[in-house]
């Protein structure tokens, strides 16, 4: 039974939803130690770390054909459509997302324009485990392509028979990763930093990952190497009114929960009948769960808010600032348009958030942990910097000249002013 607050005062709000705070400290000082390792001794630390978390020895971390090959061939077809089904979306949504080049004269003689160049080198990390994420390699991989990257090399843990997840292989060839290799954990988002024998160096790191995973990412950023962006554990906000439908809010707090014990899933409705309809729906859904623990420790940090309106459900919604938001409410889209702060939205009682993690186009690599306040997800535009252009004429310069000249000065730069003034002078 989630803990339900009934119409709290706004001054009250941060307290209800604070996310739960973990002590990092403890885990920065051994993924510090693990990525030293890994900087000093390259491919020699992979295979000892890859022995000590994975409990495999590998003699290789390259993946190699014949090993892809044999992936395709142990999946059924049914699983190969939907993975193509699924490329497909979200190639077509992400492809929509290139811009042209717009040449703008910003005055006589002053033309500037901005270019997206790909980033040529990126490393997506996909977690293993008891959940291998082969969507996430769909999420990635597809927009790396679609933007230009040259590299686009994977890491993921290998099992103890030393092999990959066989449907992680198959999206990987499918997306056109150039290289795929056995490592997981701390161990590879350091391969990806400072480049191994075997694994080079790349310029951006995505992906999600576990505590270590995530404390490394952000470690890293003090070594030459950019990621997507800060990540904590999966959440998502479901706001319901009266029209909403118990069992479909249900389904979409469960299939949060079940990610991790560490999610957290909030109910956000104006009906205190639907309150506890949906209470009695998870505790119904939550039995048939082969999840049912993880899912059940989930929801010991999860909320049923009761508010007196759409209007302030929104506005708390937006102070959390929830990685998913889905709204089952009647005008789901007028209500979308107060949405300030979310990684994905979901409208209407028939988009599940599932959808969006899987096959609808959208991208499922989003800001978590209040982080969408001022973080996107993982769009085209993660693939790719902007380099800003500009061509001036003769007549332009002039143009433009005395308010260089006179900004100059004023700031102390006089080799700047000289630099326009000797131009002229010629």
């Amino acid at each position: 039974m989630m803990k339900i607050y009934k119409y709290p005062a706004r001054e009250e709000w941060p307290g209800i939803i604070e996310r739960p705070v973990r002590d990092t400290s403890i885990i920065e000082k051994t993924v510090s130690r693990i990525l030293d390792k890994v900087r000093k001794k390259g491919d020699k630390a992979l295979v000892k770390y890859t022995k000590k978390f994975d409990g495999v020895k590998l003699n290789s971390l390259p993946v190699t054909d014949e090993e892809i090959i044999r992936a395709e061939s142990m999946l059924n077809e049914e699983l190969k459509t939907a993975i193509r089904q699924a490329k497909n979306n979200i190639e077509v949504f992400h492809i929509a997302q290139r811009e042209e080049i717009k040449k703008i004269e910003t005055m006589p003689g002053i033309t500037c324009w901005r270019k997206a160049q790909p980033i040529e080198k990126v490393g997506l990390y996909i977690p293993g485990g008891s959940a291998p994420l082969f969507s996430t390699v769909l999420m990635l991989a597809v927009p790396a392509r679609l933007a230009g990257c040259d590299e686009i090399i994977l890491c993921t843990p290998p099992s103890k028979d030393g092999n990959i997840n066989p449907a992680i292989l198959f999206a990987a060839n499918l997306c056109g990763v150039t290289k795929i290799y056995k490592v997981g954990g701390v161990q590879a988002i350091a391969a990806m930093t400072y480049g191994t024998a075997s694994i080079p160096k790349v310029f951006k790191i995505f992906g999600p990952g576990n505590q270590y995973v995530t404390a490394a990412k952000q470690l890293v950023q003090q070594h030459g190497v950019s990621i997507d962006m800060p990540a904590g554990p999966s959440e998502v906000l479901v706001i319901a009114d009266e029209t909403a439908i118990p069992e479909f809010a249900a389904s979409d707090l469960l299939s949060q929960a079940e990610h991790g014990p560490d999610s957290q899933v909030i109910l956000v409705t104006t009906s205190e009948s639907m309150a506890e309809k949906v209470n009695e729906a998870v505790n119904d859904q939550i039995k048939s769960l082969p999840r049912m623990e993880i899912a059940s420790k989930a929801l010991q940090n999860s909320r049923v808010i009761i508010t007196k309106s759409i209007d302030e459900a929104i506005a708390l919604s937006n102070l959390y600032a929830p990685e998913h938001l889905i709204l089952s409410c009647d005008k789901a889209e007028e209500v979308s348009y107060k949405v300030t702060n979310a990684g994905s939205v979901f409208l209407g009682n028939y988009s599940p958030e599932s959808a969006g993690d899987y096959a609808s186009g959208t991208n499922h690599t989003l800001p978590t942990n209040g982080f969408a306040t001022m973080y996107s997800g993982v769009s085209l535009d993660s693939f790719v910097k902007k380099i800003s252009f500009q061509h001036l004429t003769k007549q332009g310069l002039q143009n433009i000249s005395d308010t260089v000249k006179i900004m100059a000065v004023a700031e102390g730069l006089d080799a700047h002013k000289n630099a326009v003034a000797i131009r002229l002078n010629n």
